[in-house]
């Protein structure tokens, strides 16, 4: 099981894996990351300027083929990949505050995994504060290459794509594309990603238990409603269990899977009234009146103002494995 990892926001339950001390660890022009076992280009911005999606995979076939910093693997980051250097308390950039990266610019930064629905689209990550959107693959973002390394606290899981698509959206053969597809890194999904009982389903990759229902407040519900709505169900002791909570962002993530769409999560997965779009417990640093919502439709990550009736609730809880 891979557990999730922790937002780095200091609220109240911080559930996932605490981060290690230290979190970096730089060697001169390279930058290991101690709890995903990862290694990055300690220049943020070794490219210099932005580059469309084709631009930015030929690039790091470039650096490989010129062995750059001494290794000849390096890739463009999955969303997974990418989405794991985020903190959800710093903005501008949104790293821990103890990074020692270099050139980082606070704005999108490509990944290597296609939006399946939009396949003319790839994710990116905002780095001034961590928005998870797709964009079109003409458009010109920045690129932070990675490699893998054994080692770290935790083991990222693959993002769930399979396939590969070129800039105009048509499927490819995904041999040397460099495309998530292609390399599918991360570790394996099981064999049976999620185990379910009438009422809760366990995701055996993480070990986190959620309602079967995914629509805990049957109605979308404004940021305070949705946290006492699960507080209600912990008074009610919903199915068998005192000990519910709204997700964080981590963790609704990390139910999505990027082979999949309308709703982005794993084929055959056991869910029932699955929603659009939900809250999670994450506050946005940015502006605190705002939370961290997932749109699930594709699996972009977003805000939602508190105040608003927008979002759907589901809950989860703790259970094979420890906070």
């Amino acid at each position: 099981m891979i557990p999730c990892l922790h937002t780095g926001q200091d609220g109240a339950l911080q559930t996932g894996v605490t981060w290690p001390e230290p979190r970096f660890s730089p060697d001169e022009d390279t930058v290991i990351d101690n709890l995903t076992g990862l290694m990055w280009t300690g220049n943020a911005n070794l490219a210099e300027f932005p580059l469309m999606w084709e631009e930015a995979l030929a690039y790091v076939k470039q650096m490989n083929h010129k062995q750059v910093f001494g290794h000849a693997d390096w890739r463009l980051p999955n969303r997974k990949e990418l989405f794991s250097l985020v903190s959800h308390v710093q903005i501008n950039p949104a790293l821990p505050a103890d990074h020692p990266f270099t050139n980082v610019f606070p704005g999108y930064y490509w990944t290597s995994t296609t939006c399946i629905r939009l396949s003319r689209q790839a994710w990116y990550i905002h780095f001034g504060g961590g928005r998870v959107f797709k964009g079109m693959k003409h458009g010109s973002y920045v690129v932070w290459p990675v490699r893998g390394r054994v080692g770290g606290l935790v083991k990222l899981p693959r993002s769930g794509q399979q396939l590969c698509f070129d800039e105009s959206g048509q499927a490819v053969p995904c041999e040397n594309t460099g495309q998530d597809g292609a390399l599918q890194a991360g570790a394996t999904w099981p064999g049976q990603r999620f185990i379910h009982n009438r009422d809760t389903v366990v995701d055996n990759l993480t070990g986190l238990v959620w309602t079967r229902n995914a629509n805990c407040a049957k109605e979308t519900v404004n940021w305070q409603s949705a946290l006492e709505a699960v507080r209600t169900m912990n008074g009610e002791k919903a199915y068998g269990y005192q000990d519910w909570r709204l997700p964080n962002i981590r963790e609704l993530e990390s139910l999505t899977g990027m082979g999949q769409h309308t709703p982005a999560l794993p084929i055959r997965h056991p869910f029932q009234e699955v929603q659009a779009w939900y809250w999670s417990s994450t506050t946005s640093t940015y502006d605190s009146r705002y939370a961290w919502v997932l749109y699930i439709v594709d699996g972009a990550v977003g805000v939602g103002h508190k105040p608003r009736s927008d979002f759907f609730v589901w809950a989860v809880r703790d259970g094979q494995i420890g906070k």
